[in-house]
């Protein structure tokens, strides 16, 4: 079943991204993340450019946030004080990324950034992942726990001024923290297309401090803010949206979700966040490889 993309400009089979869609899809309901940061190289290895990929990766990102963020209100684990602080960080920057994709594009650089940046993204956190991951295993098994995590942020955000109470976090910080980790997330979110539920998560439990049992809600709920943005943004300065391709990956992801929800009740949380680590690092060696080789095709996005 071909499909043509008029963003592409590429015709495709219609039924592999629908099917790259559910697979994502399957890995965001089995591991509890967005699967922004997997759609996107999953497109590239097919051969949409990366351009093209990482704007429609953040419209279908924005669709599969919407129910997640609202079963999360409506058990009361979303902090919406916290979470509009980084939804304002994120829209700056959106803004910021904007600017950057634009000058990259303009030097002919921004195909290699995205690869770049998903390399050295996913193979730290997937090492960090699979340390983790490995040594609860290894804990299990000889009978002796890790020591406890005492939740606390950290020191550079102690030092920050203007603390605010977030009462649904149990914080007592200033919201420049939050504000600056938004910032970053936008940034990415406009350069990779990736929703940012894989950075920003950990960075609101070990950097924030936040209680865990708002932390997932509060990151949807910024992830579907800043990602309609991101896709408002690139329709309107990239013109790199490609509402087709978005469209399939997202009837795709839609069913996945429910499918990878089923096998997540039948694995332990300690495996499956070492499958996805081993997932997310096959992946940035994939593309780290993929840098080393001129494509059969060369092409670029540029405005008219």
């Amino acid at each position: 079943m071909d499909v043509y993309l008029p963003i592409a400009n590429l015709s495709v089979n219609g039924l592999i991204i629908v099917g790259l869609g559910a697979l994502t899809g399957v890995l965001s309901g089995m591991f509890g993340v967005g699967g922004g940061f997997l759609t996107t190289p999953l497109m590239i290895f097919y051969g949409i450019p990366p351009t093209v990929a990482a704007a429609s990766a953040a419209s279908q990102v924005t669709g599969a946030s919407v129910s997640g963020a609202f079963a999360h209100s409506r058990r009361g684990g979303v902090d919406y004080q916290i979470g509009g602080v980084m939804v304002a960080g994120g829209i700056v920057g959106t803004g910021i990324g904007a600017v950057l994709f634009n000058i990259l594009a303009q030097l002919g650089q921004i195909d290699t950034v995205i690869n770049i940046l998903y390399v050295l993204l996913l193979g730290s956190i997937g090492a960090l992942m699979a340390r983790e991951s490995i040594q609860t295993l290894r804990s299990e098994r000889s009978g002796i726990p890790l020591p406890a995590r005492k939740r606390r942020h950290h020191p550079l955000v102690a030092h920050l001024p203007m603390r605010w109470r977030f009462y649904r976090s149990g914080l007592y910080i200033s919201p420049l923290a939050p504000l600056l980790l938004g910032v970053l997330t936008g940034i990415l979110t406009m350069l990779m297309g990736i929703g940012g539920g894989f950075v920003l998560v950990p960075a609101m439990l070990y950097i924030l401090g936040m209680s865990a049992n708002v932390v997932v809600g509060t990151s949807l709920f910024q992830i579907l803010f800043v990602t309609m943005a991101t896709t408002m943004m690139h329709a309107l300065t990239t013109k790199s949206v490609d509402i087709v391709l978005a469209s399939l990956l997202l009837i795709g992801s839609v069913t996945g979700a429910q499918i990878g929800a089923q096998f997540a009740q039948k694995l332990s949380p300690v495996k499956l966040r070492l499958l996805l680590a081993v997932i997310v690092i096959l992946v940035a060696l994939r593309m780290s490889v993929g840098l080393g080789f001129r494509p059969e095709n060369i092409y670029t996005v540029a405005p008219l």
